[in-house]
């Protein structure tokens, strides 16, 4: 018989919380996050617990994100996926409301949808090893799962760096940008604030065109490097990444910015570009995506806004 995905017990007062895909790097499944809401759940008025702590199965990492490749499958069958981030998004803010103490040990791999079950945490652990990302534009996605919230309001423009290449940052970057409070002392030494000149002299424009042009043409290699990353993501999800980051700070909190995820997975899911991007980092792993738009610069005012309409309010609520 296969072991659960995901395994819960109370021990001396401390509801644990052990995610047990190794395999997968512990990627979320709709079982695995209905189980941690169930236990959350059961934990608010339980008496004999004192607080929660948030621990992932094998060396490789907490939690490598959502498992993208299910619900491309399920974009693919035609079955609804609402369900899915209307599941991840509550499970997000009801960690971020937790009325206990919820302390989430950051180790390895902790991406995606693993930083909206760790970074939301009233405790945030980052081990040596951590390793950071909100890697979505690769996959013609955009970040999510409320943690644009803590990147709109790190120093500068660092975060919207990390929002739109995707780069992966270490344990003491985490803690600059918000994602965690403390960094285990033998992390290395971050590097995002070394390279503030050339982040906060090329991401400051509201227009993604403006900005990989600053980029390519800085005099700082490290900013050219940037432009390439961004270069290869999907050019509708940089556009409408950009747009999301800069409406952040005009919000109340990380429940308006899960609304604004919500309403922005319903179209981006959906889009050519999701399903071929999933298809070329995680299943032909080709790495050669064939995105809706040659260039940055091809994409419209008009088709990023469209990606933030809805004819009904967003709102997620326990």
């Amino acid at each position: 018989m296969a072991e659960p995905e995901l395994l819960t017990q109370v021990v001396e007062g401390v509801g644990v919380l052990r995610l047990n895909r190794p395999a997968a790097i512990n990627a979320l499944t709709v079982a695995m996050m209905r189980g941690m809401r169930e236990a959350l759940e059961s934990w608010r008025d339980d008496e004999g617990v004192n607080s929660v702590l948030l621990l992932g199965e094998g060396s490789r990492g907490l939690c490598a994100g959502a498992d993208v490749r299910a619900l491309r499958q399920a974009v693919l069958d035609g079955r609804d996926f609402g369900e899915f981030f209307d599941l991840e998004y509550g499970l997000d803010l009801l960690i971020k409301e937790y009325p206990k103490p919820y302390e989430a040990r950051q180790h390895g791999i902790t991406m995606g949808g693993g930083l909206g079950i760790s970074a939301h945490g009233s405790r945030r652990l980052a081990s040596a090893d951590a390793a950071f990302a909100m890697p979505e534009t690769i996959i013609g996605f955009t970040p999510d799962v409320g943690v644009t919230w803590y990147l709109a309001h790190a120093p500068g423009w660092t975060g919207m760096h990390v929002a739109l290449t995707g780069a992966t940052v270490g344990a003491r970057d985490g803690v600059l940008l918000g994602l965690a409070d403390e960094a285990d002392e033998a992390a290395p030494a971050g590097e995002l604030e070394d390279n503030r000149s050339w982040i906060d002299a090329c991401y400051c424009f509201p227009d993604p065109s403006d900005v990989i042009a600053a980029l390519e043409s800085h005099a700082d290699s490290r900013a050219r490097a940037a432009a390439a990353l961004i270069r290869a993501r999907s050019p509708l999800s940089v556009a409408v990444t950009l747009e999301a980051m800069r409406r952040v700070p005009t919000m109340t909190g990380v429940a308006d910015v899960l609304a604004q995820d919500r309403v922005l997975a319903d179209h981006m899911i959906g889009s050519p570009d999701f399903i071929e991007g999933v298809r070329a980092q995680l299943v032909d792993k080709d790495r050669t995506p064939r995105w809706s738009h040659d260039r940055i610069e091809d994409v419209t005012r008009a088709e990023v806004l469209a990606c933030f309409r809805t004819e009904e309010p967003s709102s997620l609520t326990f």
